[in-house]
């Protein structure tokens, strides 16, 4: 246990929530609470936020409006952007009131943030003066340091409570009752089509995507007449899609310049990010909970998978490791089982946890590069080697607070090179 977490235990809840709460109240002071000059729209959920974050930023610059937005994967100010180096979703609130001044000073009329139940735990979205906001979906994540699914879900459902304006929520997740019930101006909801809809009342607007097609080099589907053609992969992905479109039509933007916008989307790094195509297709992706990963394996069933992954340590949700295992050995033909995050975790008991799972079909390989390696050996054209759990990430964090430059999509390209020489 590192020296912040052993001082964190000691202190009672109660003071650590009255600290984050004035922390977050000095920070808007000291940067004269920028978002008050700024539309800022928060996106929550357990998966598909950080594509659902730049799907909105598309939206609404190809509008002609200068955008910010923040999360897992970048930082973005009008036309300059850089990596998310954190190993933190939502940055502690001095560096988002920060962030919010400069793109106050930057001129952006919008900012769309990532709001991670953590960082909500902490009250880093208190002082913001959200808009919207969106909700994508909720699984179980982050069970141990919340104390529950419950204390989880309230979580999020405090970024609701907070925004009084908008409101757009994913009809389809099981959780959106307890996100519908809560009041706001104006709501909006999405889903696909054939679902049950429990719809509040006749105000309530609603898109809703049919005529569904996952390609091999991305997906088609329809909204209100619309044909969108994306190229990413991924059926999850139109979620992240529709939950974008809501906000663009929320804001005033057509239909057809949110189709515009959305169809020059090449990629989003280390989500169903595909490496190479030959000899064979390397795609990364951030998976790291079991509905996310089912997702992902269930997309790209169509051909023969070998899968690389492992889960993060640090005490963070155990309860999922064998699943995942369990998951990767029902979808996949080959399944090593590798180093990821430890922390200060014995990294080789992590992989046995996961490999329980497995029941004895997986490989178990500490080594995250050899791991990669010996997927990509294994590998015949036609086969997708799938590897999961970092997705753009560039570190991996091992113990004593060591962080350890990484590339899950360069370490693949080096290898393959090794390979075909």
């Amino acid at each position: 246990m590192t020296i912040k977490a052993y001082i964190t235990k000691l202190i009672p809840p109660i003071l650590l929530k009255i600290y984050h709460y004035k922390m977050a109240l000095l920070s808007a002071i000291l940067f004269w609470f920028p978002s008050k000059d700024l539309i800022v729209i928060g996106v929550t959920g357990t998966s598909g936020k950080s594509t659902t974050v730049d799907f909105i930023t598309k939206i609404l610059e190809e509008s002609g409006q200068k955008v910010a937005s923040v999360s897992s994967i970048r930082f973005k100010i009008g036309e300059n952007e850089w990596k998310n180096e954190l190993k933190m979703t939502m940055p502690g609130c001095f560096k988002l009131q920060k962030f919010l001044k400069q793109a106050k000073k930057s001129q952006c009329k919008y900012v769309v943030l990532e709001v991670t139940s953590q960082g909500i735990a902490q009250h880093r979205h208190k002082f913001i003066n959200f808009k919207t906001a969106v909700f994508t979906n909720l699984t179980p994540e982050h069970i141990e340091a919340h104390g529950g699914f419950e204390n989880y879900r309230t979580a999020k459902l405090k970024l609701f409570k907070a925004v009084k304006n908008t409101h757009i929520i994913n009809l389809d997740d099981l959780n959106s009752d307890y996100f519908l019930n809560i009041i706001a101006k104006e709501k909006w909801g999405y889903g696909f089509k054939g679902f049950d809809l429990r719809l509040p009342d006749s105000n309530f607007k609603t898109i809703f995507a049919d005529n569904i097609l996952e390609l091999d080099n991305g997906l088609k589907f329809s909204i209100n007449g619309a044909e969108f053609n994306l190229n990413i992969l991924g059926r999850f992905n139109v979620y992240n899609a529709l939950a974008a479109v809501c906000v663009g039509l929320s804001e005033g933007v057509s239909l057809d310049i949110c189709k515009r916008a959305l169809e020059q989307v090449k990629g989003i790094a280390g989500r169903m990010e595909v490496v190479v195509k030959k000899p064979f297709t390397i795609i990364v992706d951030y998976a790291h909970t079991p509905e996310q990963l089912e997702s992902v394996y269930k997309s790209l069933r169509a051909k023969p998978l070998i899968c690389v992954l492992g889960s993060c340590g640090g005490g963070r949700d155990k309860w999922k490791r064998p699943v995942l295992g369990k998951i990767a050995k029902d979808y996949c033909r080959e399944v090593i089982i590798t180093n990821e995050d430890p922390y200060e975790e014995d990294p080789m008991k992590i992989i046995e946890d996961v490999a329980e799972g497995a029941n004895g079909k997986a490989q178990k390989v500490l080594d995250r590069r050899e791991a990669i390696k010996r997927a990509l050996k294994l590998a015949s054209p036609y086969d997708t080697v799938i590897i999961t759990g970092k997705g753009s990430e560039p570190w991996m964090c091992i113990e004593n607070n060591q962080k350890i430059p990484w590339d899950d999509c360069q370490v693949a390209r080096e290898e393959l090179v090794k390979i075909e020489k």
